[in-house]
């Protein structure tokens, strides 16, 4: 563990490796809980997977989830309210009239505090999340648990509340596993991350109105450029060709995992000498393809999103699995990321 920089307000940043120097490498911060690398070796080169930044300042500034955790609510919660137990509750608008991944600041642009880190590779953070903050009810307190070991890094997001809330944790870290140069070098020397191989075991997405809000639907993927069942080339064909993709310019939709899925979705390397599969609790997989990161970040690199998680603006959709935290239980989600050379 060491430091990665202070804040304005002089509160130090922390950062935790974990893993060996011949398996799965991890380096999380204590602000927003971030993922800031994560990387293994591939014909005997170490390979980052994920994009990060070199400094603490482009981490506060940045606006486009590299590397945090998301919530309390990840992804989109419509008009920014819901109505629990009778009673409607209005969220902080951060994405023109919607809510979206937890707020103004959210989870991912607060300080957490170290619970734990031992030398067997585990790291846990924990946080408190104040009744009435970003508009959710009840004091909620989370902790995220990270365990790397060999070829895989587990992460446990627990969480507990005095009131009924809605919880739907997740990570935003931006993929790239083709080949590269690292961290601060863009695409240079790496293929652009539409050029992965995507597999989702899913059968059915769901479709968006404008603002990227399910429109409630749950439509069949056969026949359609939202089949992933087949492990393809993720890149999306041209927008104009697809209504949902002129939407959300590109991929930026929820698959509906079936209950047997053997995993949430399964990202192979433009070059096929790396596979990488995720799998997850929640019933839903949020695939965004990246198209808008070159806007606010032009030389990190390309990108793509691929989120474990419960389904979106669930609160304002009954027929939608529920994902809350009430009072006298615990909320718990794990994601698991696994890697294997070809």
């Amino acid at each position: 563990m060491s430091s990665f920089g202070l804040l304005d307000d002089g509160r130090s940043v922390e950062s935790i490796v974990l893993g060996t120097d011949t398996g799965l490498q991890v380096e999380i911060l204590t602000y927003g809980a971030i993922l800031r690398r994560l990387s293994i070796p591939v014909r005997g080169t170490r390979r980052d997977l994920i994009l990060g930044f070199d400094s603490l300042e482009e981490y506060v500034r940045d606006r486009a989830y590299v590397g945090p955790i998301v919530g309390r609510f990840g992804n989109r919660i419509s008009n920014s309210r819901f109505t629990l137990d009778g009673r409607e509750h209005v969220l902080s608008a951060n994405e023109g009239a919607n809510h979206l991944h937890g707020g103004h600041l959210g989870f991912g642009k607060r300080l957490w505090r170290v619970v734990d880190v031992n030398e067997r590779g585990r790291a846990v953070l924990g946080l408190h999340s104040p009744d009435g903050e970003e508009g959710y009810p009840g004091n909620l307190d989370v902790s995220v648990e990270f365990q790397a070991s060999g070829s895989s890094l587990a992460i446990t997001m627990t969480a507990r509340s005095d009131a009924a809330t809605p919880v739907n944790l997740t990570y935003h870290p931006y993929f790239n596993i083709n080949a590269g140069n690292g961290p601060g070098n863009g695409d240079s020397g790496r293929a652009p991350a539409t050029d992965q191989l995507l597999r989702i075991p899913a059968a059915h997405y769901l479709p968006v109105r404008a603002g990227l809000i399910p429109t409630g639907e749950i439509a069949p993927v056969e026949g359609s450029t939202f089949d992933f069942r087949a492990s393809r080339r993720l890149r999306p064909p041209p927008i104009e060709t697809n209504a949902q993709l002129a939407l959300a310019g590109g991929y930026d939709h929820c698959w509906v995992l079936a209950p047997d899925a053997d995993c949430a979705c399964e990202l192979t390397s433009a070059t096929r000498d790396l596979v990488f599969t995720m799998r997850g609790t929640g019933p839903g997989l949020q695939f965004y393809n990246g198209q808008f990161l070159a806007r606010t970040h032009p030389r990190i690199g390309s990108g793509i999103i691929l989120e474990p998680q419960g389904l979106p603006d669930s609160p304002n959709h009954p027929g939608f699995p529920a994902s809350l935290a009430r009072p006298g239980e615990t909320w718990r989600a794990r994601i698991e990321y696994s890697l294997r050379t070809a």
